[in-house]
């Protein structure tokens, strides 16, 4: 399966692209908004598509063509304004989703927050809020298409190592886990179309995590 990996360059993506070319039945296509960012992933002989989330569908698409499913990892970050909240975390997923379906791309996982309720945001600190509600309308665009989805919710995302264990369900208590373990768990998620149609939240815990993934 030939996955192209949005947001490669962020933490969980260069995770995910690194556990996926070290899998035989996994290969990465890491999306990356400047050049100068291909390096790490040419040393993991992943190919790479240069695309910024700002520009148009046919763009992103265009990386798309050729990959069996898509994995939305990008985010503007704690340090931007809600302007890149708005392009990155909804416009760029809504195009990101939008171009999969032109790239005729049936798989699609989206990594999302851990709440994305409508209730999530109205208790959301005020400079918090911005996000929860781009992930929110993501997500709901997302749900209403025909793709193959999978909506992943992590709990408070660490540097740490990851575990390999995980606590997933419906709805878990809030909790910390490692980008390591997030990124296995979209790995598994690939690997496991059980998780079609589904959305879960994670964190850590004590489960492996294909046993946890398979008893979504």
């Amino acid at each position: 399966m030939k996955v192209l990996v949005v947001g490669a360059n962020g933490q969980i993506g260069k995770h995910l692209v690194t556990i996926m070319q070290n899998k035989d039945n996994l290969e990465a296509k890491a999306m990356i908004r400047k050049q100068e960012q291909a390096a790490v992933f040419e040393e993991l002989n992943a190919e790479t598509a240069v695309v910024d989330l700002e520009q148009d569908i046919d763009t992103i698409a265009k990386a798309a063509e050729g990959t069996d499913a898509v994995v939305f990892t990008a985010g503007s970050g704690p340090h931007t304004g809600k302007d890149k909240t708005i392009m990155v975390d909804l416009d760029g997923a809504v195009k990101t989703i939008e171009a999969a379906k032109a790239a005729g791309v049936k798989r699609f996982i989206m990594i999302s927050s851990f709440d994305t309720r409508r209730e999530a945001i109205q208790a959301a600190p005020s400079s918090f809020a911005p996000y929860v509600a781009a992930k929110h309308y993501a997500d709901e665009w997302l749900k209403r298409t025909d793709l193959d989805y999978t909506i992943i919710h992590p709990g408070a995302l660490t540097n740490e190592e990851g575990t390999g264990k995980v606590k997933a369900a419906t709805e878990v208590e809030r909790g910390e886990v490692p980008r390591q373990d997030i990124a296995s768990v979209i790995a598994a998620s690939l690997e496991n179309d059980s998780t079609i149609g589904k959305e879960f939240q994670v964190v850590g815990g004590t489960t492996p995590i294909n046993e946890a993934i398979r008893a979504l």
